[in-house]
C-alpha cells in the first residue's frame, strides 16, 4: 500500500495544474488487500488511504468543500465495501475448504493412498486424475489380502472425473467384499459383473448414463505363477532382470457390465511372476496418450530404456515423460502402478 501510495502522492504534488487531481485514485487501493488479504489488513489499508487523502487535500485543497466531501464520502463508502467484500471472500473460502476436506475424506474411502501393502505385494506408482483438483477419477485400484492370497484390481471406469465415481465405488465395494469370500478368481469377477450391472440399473432409473468398467484382476499366492482375469483392460508389463515383456494373458475379454455380449464365459490365465520381478499396470490414459502430431505414446520402448532404473522410479519417470510427450495436455486419467512381491 505504501509503495502504491508514494508515486501517486508524489505526482499529485508535482503537477501544478489544479484541474488534474490524482488523489482520488487512492480510494481504489483497498481493493487489493480486500482481494488477497485479511479483514484486518483491509481495515488498515482503508484507514491508511483516508489519512493520506485527508492530508493531501488539506495541503492542496480542492476548489470547494463540496468536492472535498464527495471524495471523502466515496473513500469511506468504497472502503466499507472493500472490508465487507473481504469478509465475504474469507467466509466463502472457509466454506470451500470445509467442503473440500469433506470431499477428500469421502474420496479417500474410494481409493486408498499409495503405496498399498499386503502380506504378498507392495503396490506403488502414480495416480493422476484428469481433473487436477480431484483426488479420484475414473481409474481404480485395490489390493486385498484374502485367505486365497492377495487379490489385485486395476480398473478404468468409462468416462472420467467425478461422474465416474459412482461406478468406481460400486466396483471397488464389490471387489473388497468378494475378494475375501470367493475362493476362485472367476467367481470374484462374476460378483464384480453383478455389481456393475446393478449400478447401471440404478443409474438408468435416476437418468444417469450406464457405464462399463475395464478391469484386470490378479491373484497372487506363494506360487511363482499368477492368476489373471482380463476384462478389457490393457495387459501389464513384466520387468525382470533388465528385460521388458508384455504379459500374455490371452483374449482381453469384455469389460465389466457387458458380459451378456461375450460369446463365452471369462476364464483364468496364468503367467510367471517370479520373486524379484516387477509388474507395471497402466490405464489407457497412458497407452492411448498422443503427442501434438497424433502419435501414440511408445510405452514399451520407454520401458526398455528404463530397464536399469529402480522399479519404484519407473512410474515417476513414466509420468514425467508422458507429460513431455503430450506437451502437458492431459486428456484422461493417468495411472501407472508398480507391483512387487513383498520379501
Amino acid at each position: 500500500m505504501v509503495a502504491l501510495t508514494i508515486p501517486i502522492v508524489t505526482l499529485e504534488l508535482a503537477v501544478d495544474d489544479r484541474t488534474v487531481r490524482l488523489t482520488p485514485l487512492l480510494i481504489l487501493l483497498p481493493a487489493f488487500p480486500a482481494a488477497i488479504g485479511t479483514v484486518r489488513q483491509t481495515v488498515y489499508a482503508v484507514g491508511w488511504v483516508l489519512i493520506v487523502v485527508t492530508g493531501v487535500l488539506i495541503y492542496r485543497p480542492l476548489p470547494s468543500w463540496y468536492d472535498y466531501a464527495v471524495v471523502m464520502v466515496l473513500a469511506a463508502t468504497l472502503g466499507a465495501l472493500c472490508v465487507l467484500t473481504c469478509h465475504l471472500r474469507i467466509r466463502r473460502e472457509r466454506d470451500l475448504r470445509r467442503v473440500r476436506s469433506t470431499a477428500v475424506a469421502l474420496q479417500r474411502q474410494v481409493l486408498r493412498p499409495l503405496p498399498v501393502l499386503t502380506d504378498r505385494v507392495i503396490v506403488d506408482g502414480v495416480y493422476l486424475p484428469v481433473e487436477q483438483d480431484r483426488l479420484v477419477g475414473g481409474d481404480i485400484y485395490e489390493a486385498v489380502a484374502s485367505p486365497y492370497g492377495t487379490r489385485l484390481l486395476f480398473g478404468d471406469v468409462q468416462g472420467k472425473g467425478l461422474p465416474a465415481i459412482g461406478a468406481a465405488f460400486a466396483a471397488l465395494g464389490a471387489f473388497r467384499e468378494a475378494a475375501l469370500r470367493e475362493p476362485t478368481l472367476t467367481a470374484l469377477v462374476d460378483d464384480l459383473e453383478t455389481a456393475v450391472v446393478r449400478h447401471n440399473a440404478f443409474a438408468q432409473q435416476t437418468g444417469e448414463p450406464e457405464r462399463f468398467v475395464t478391469a484386470l484382476i490378479l491373484g497372487i499366492d506363494a506360487s511363482t505363477h499368477t492368476q489373471a482375469v482380463n476384462c478389457g483392460h490393457p495387459a501389464p508389463y513384466l520387468l525382470d532382470t533388465g528385460t521388458v515383456t508384455p504379459v500374455q494373458i490371452g483374449d482381453p475379454g469384455v469389460p465389466l457390465g457387458l458380459a451378456d455380449l461375450a460369446p463365452k464365459p471369462r476364464t483364468v490365465a496364468w503367467f510367471p511372476f517370479p520373486t524379484g520381478a516387477t509388474l507395471l499396470a497402466c490405464s489407457d490414459g497412458v497407452t492411448e496418450a498422443r503427442d501434438t502430431t497424433g502419435a501414440f505414446y511408445p510405452l514399451e520402448e520407454r520401458l526398455r530404456d528404463w530397464a536399469d532404473v529402480s522399479p519404484w522410479e519407473v512410474a515417476d519417470n513414466l509420468a514425467e515423460d508422458l507429460s513431455r510427450h503430450t506437451a502437458g495436455e492431459q486428456r484422461d486419467d493417468i495411472t501407472a502402478l508398480v507391483v512387487r512381491r513383498a520379501s
